[in-house]
C-alpha cells in the first residue's frame, strides 16, 4: 500500500491525547481560523461533554478557514494537523490493504485499546494509522515485539474504528474457516476430489457464512457492479469492478474460496455438486440500509476450480432518467421523438458492458404504463422489473429469441424488447413484429450506429425491409466521471489533444478542463461513477436512399451526421470540455470519427 513518507521533523513539545481546547489554540496560532471563529468554536464545545474524537467534534462545528472561508471538515483538519505532528496524512483505502498481513501485526484488542490500525507491513517496517499522533507510549513495545520499525501516519478516527472492526473480523473468519476444514493448502488434484471427501469445508459453517456476508456488504459499500471469485493454484483472488475498473480486494486459500462458492450456490438454488459446466443463478439480499439488492450469478469451470462472477443490480442505479444516463438535451429530444412512434425497430449498439441494458430498461420503464403491454425476451433476464412481462430464453428447451418473439406476437403486445439480434431468424422475427404494428427494441454488437444498418444486411435482411421498419440506432459507451468532491480546474491542460480528437470539428473556446485528484469519497482514484456517451442515428429519407445491398458505410455515416448525429468521440469531447471526464477516458472508450463531415 502506498503511504506518505514521514516528514523530516517531528515536534516533541507535546505528548498525550488530543483535546478540543488544544486543537482550537493551535488552529488560531497557525492562522487557520480567526480569533472570533476560535471563540465561537470554544463556546460551542464548552456547552457539553462528548465522547466524540476532538477532531471530529471540531469538524462538526463547520468552522471556516480564515484564508478562504472554506469549511474545515475532517479531511481539512487532518491535512492541517499532520505536518504539525510531523506525520504524513493517509486516507485509508481498504482496496489497497493486505488484510491477512496487517491483521498479524498485533491483535484487534491492542489496536482498539490504542485506537491505531496497521495498514502496511514489510520485512522491516509496519505502517500504522493513528488519530492520536502525540500518544505514542505503545510504539516502543510494538517495535520490540515485531522487530520492525513503526512508521506512523495520521488518519481519520472514524475510518480507523470502522476498518479495525472489518479487517480483523474478516481475518478471523478466514482463519476459523481454515481451522475447521483442517487444511492450509489445496492442490489442483485435491480440488477435484474435495467434493468427494469429508475434508471439504462446510458451506454452512458460521465462519464461511460470515465471510460471504462481509463480501457482499463490502461490495455494496464500494459501489461495485461485479464481484469476481477467481480460483488460483496457491491463493484465490477476490476482485471488485468499480466504475468499470477491476480492483483486487483479498486473497484466500482455495479451500475457503471453494466453501464460499458452495455457500453462494446454495443460496442461489444452483447445483452445488456440478462443477464441470457453467451455471446461472440469482440471489436477492439486502444492504446495510435494508434496501433490496438483486445479484445475477454465473459460474465457469477453470483449470484451478470454479470461477464465479456476481453482477450486482441496484434498482436505484439501474433504472435512471435520460439526464442521469448522460443524454445531452439534443439527443434526449430526438430519442423521445423515436419513443412516440407507433411501430418500428429501435436498436441499441455497443460492446459488452457499455450500458445497453441500463438504457433499454430505463427507456422501457418510461414506456410501460397501464395502457401499454411491454413484453421482453432476454438471455439472461438482467433484472426483474414488475412493469414488464419478461421471458427467459432457454436453448436447452429449444426456446430461442426468434421463438420467443413468435410466441409474444400472440400475446397482444404493444412494445417488444428482444435481448439481442444474433442471427437471421431473430432479425426476421423482429422485422415481422415491426411490420405488424409493434414497437420493437433490441441490441446489436457494432462499433457505431451506422454499422448497425450494414450488420442487418450482412445477416440477410433486405434493404427495403430495413427502410420500412428501422426508426433509429443508438450507439453508446461508458466513461468514468470525475469526482465532484475533489476534481479541480486544470488550466495547464493542452488544447491540442482535444482539438485533434474532435477533427473535422473545431473548438469554440468554451473549454473548461478539470483533472482528477483523489479523495476519500472516490477512494483516491479521482473518479466516481460513470456516464454514457451516445451517438443517435435517426433514419431519414436521404439515409434510406443510400441503403443498398452493398452500402457505402462512409456515405451512411456522413449522411447521419448531416441529419444531426453527433459521433461518439465528439460527444465525449464535449463532456471533457464541460469538465466531467478526461480526454484519456474518451479516447480509450470511443472509436475514431474517421472522416465523417456534416
Amino acid at each position: 500500500m502506498n503511504t506518505p513518507a514521514a516528514p523530516a521533523l517531528r515536534p516533541a513539545t507535546f505528548r498525550g491525547l488530543l483535546d478540543w481546547q488544544r486543537l482550537i489554540a493551535w488552529l488560531q496560532a497557525d492562522g487557520m481560523v480567526s480569533a472570533d471563529e476560535a471563540a465561537r468554536a470554544s463556546a460551542r464545545c464548552a456547552q457539553g461533554e462528548s465522547a466524540q474524537h476532538p477532531l471530529l467534534r471540531l469538524a462538526s462545528l463547520g468552522m471556516r478557514r480564515a484564508a478562504d472561508q472554506k469549511i474545515l471538515d475532517a479531511d481539512a483538519l487532518l491535512a492541517w494537523l499532520a505536518p504539525r505532528a510531523g506525520l504524513g496524512y493517509l486516507r485509508i483505502d481498504p482496496l489497497k490493504v493486505d488484510v491477512s498481513k496487517v491483521a498479524e501485526a498485533f491483535t484487534a484488542a491492542y489496536a482498539q485499546r490504542h485506537k491505531v490500525l496497521p495498514v502496511a507491513v514489510t520485512a522491516s517496517e509496519i505502517v500504522v494509522a493513528t488519530s492520536e499522533p502525540f500518544a505514542t507510549d505503545w510504539l516502543a513495545e510494538v517495535e520490540r515485539q515485531s522487530r520492525r520499525r513503526v512508521r506512523l501516519v495520521l488518519s481519520n478516527p472514524q475510518d480507523i474504528a470502522r476498518y479495525t472492526a472489518e479487517f480483523y473480523a474478516l481475518a478471523h473468519s478466514v482463519r476459523a474457516a481454515l481451522k475447521n476444514g483442517n487444511q492450509t493448502r489445496v492442490s489442483f488434484e485435491q480440488l477435484v476430489e474435495l467434493g468427494k471427501t469429508n475434508k471439504q469445508l462446510d458451506a454452512n459453517d458460521q465462519s464461511v457464512v460470515m465471510v460471504v456476508d462481509w463480501l457482499w456488504q463490502y461490495a455494496f459499500d464500494m459501489r461495485a457492479s461485479d464481484i469476481h471469485l477467481e480460483p488460483r493454484r496457491e491463493q484465490c483472488v477476490i476482485r471488485f469492478r468499480i466504475d468499470g475498473v477491476l480492483h483486487p480486494v483479498y486473497q484466500l486459500p482455495p479451500a475457503v474460496m471453494l466453501a464460499m462458492t458452495s455457500r453462494i450456490k446454495i443460496l442461489a438454488r444452483m447445483d452445488v455438486i456440478e462443477r464441470r459446466r457453467p451455471q446461472d443463478g440469482r440471489i436477492k439480499t439486502r444492504d446495510a440500509k435494508g434496501n433490496e439488492i438483486e445479484m445475477r450469478l454465473s459460474t465457469l469451470p477453470t483449470v484451478f476450480g470454479e470461477k464465479m462472477v456476481m453482477r450486482i443490480f441496484d434498482p436505484e442505479n439501474t433504472v435512471k432518467d435520460l439526464d442521469a444516463l448522460g443524454f445531452t438535451a439534443h439527443d434526449a429530444a430526438r430519442w423521445e421523438t423515436l419513443l412516440k412512434k407507433p411501430h418500428g425497430i429501435i436498436l441499441v449498439t455497443g460492446p459488452t458492458g457499455s450500458g445497453k441494458t441500463t438504457t433499454l430498461y430505463s427507456t422501457l420503464k418510461r414506456v410501460a404504463t397501464e395502457e401499454i403491454n411491454v413484453s421482453t425476451v432476454e438471455d439472461p433476464i438482467e433484472m426483474i422489473e414488475p412493469s414488464f412481462n419478461q421471458t427467459q430464453v432457454q436453448p436447452q428447451l429449444d426456446f430461442s429469441f426468434a421463438q420467443g418473439v413468435r410466441a409474444l406476437m400472440r400475446q397482444d403486445p404493444d412494445v417488444i424488447m428482444v435481448g439481442e439480434i444474433r442471427d437471421l431468424e431473430t432479425a426476421e422475427m423482429a422485422v415481422q413484429a415491426a411490420l405488424t404494428g409493434h414497437l420493437v427494441f433490441s441490441t446489436l454488437h457494432t462499433n457505431d450506429a451506422p454499422s448497425a444498418m450494414t450488420r442487418l444486411i450482412e445477416l440477410g435482411i433486405a434493404p427495403y425491409l430495413i427502410n420500412a421498419t428501422l426508426l433509429g440506432v443508438l450507439a453508446q459507451r461508458l466513461v468514468r466521471t470525475l469526482c465532484a468532491s475533489c476534481s479541480v480546474p486544470d488550466p495547464d491542460a493542452p488544447l491540442s489533444g482535444l482539438a485533434a480528437a474532435v477533427k473535422p470539428w473545431a473548438l469554440n473556446g468554451n473549454y473548461r478542463p478539470f483533472k482528477a485528484v483523489g479523495c476519500v469519497e472516490c477512494r483516491m482514484t479521482g473518479f466516481r461513477g460513470r456516464m454514457g456517451l451516445y451517438e443517435l442515428l435517426v433514419v431519414s429519407e436521404p439515409l434510406k436512399a443510400l441503403l443498398r445491398p452493398e452500402p457505402d458505410i462512409e456515405a451512411l455515416r456522413r449522411q447521419a451526421v448531416a441529419d444531426g448525429m453527433q459521433p461518439l468521440r465528439l460527444a465525449g469531447a464535449l463532456r471533457v470540455a464541460e469538465g466531467r471526464t478526461l480526454l484519456d477516458e474518451v479516447l480509450g472508450a470511443t472509436p475514431d470519427m474517421r472522416d465523417a463531415k456534416a
